[in-house]
């Protein structure tokens, strides 16, 4: 059985940690979301979110916030372990969670397999 708790350790929070990912240069674009990946040193996934004021009020902006965070969190067993990611949101109407869930899913696969190829070409 599965814990879905999303604690504060499960964040990205620090400038720093956003650089990392963003300085990886691994990203994907699907829909309203681009995602930066990196693989961590953890056993689990962190999530960091880049809402700009472009994408709408304060209110919706929150809202995607909220979904995709709440997306990440019924994802994160079954995500490949040990990656930070951030999700770049763009300009759109925000959608139902499970349209979320699918496309950060699709998403995060594409990302990890881009990751497995770098390493396996450097190594």
């Amino acid at each position: 059985m599965h814990h879905y708790a999303f604690p504060k350790s499960h964040h990205l929070r620090s400038r720093l940690e956003f650089s990392a990912v963003f300085d990886g240069k691994v990203r994907e674009a699907r829909g309203p979301l681009m995602v930066y990946a990196r693989p961590n040193d953890l056993c689990h996934p962190r999530l960091g979110l880049s809402t700009s004021r472009k994408v709408g009020t304060a209110v919706r902006r929150n809202r995607i916030r909220r979904l995709l965070r709440e997306a990440f969190r019924h994802l994160q067993h079954d995500l490949p372990a040990g990656y930070d990611i951030v999700i770049v949101v763009r300009a759109h109407e925000p959608l139902a969670l499970p349209e979320y869930q699918r496309l950060l899913s699709a998403i995060i696969v594409k990302l990890h397999s881009a990751w497995q190829r770098r390493q396996a070409y450097r190594g």
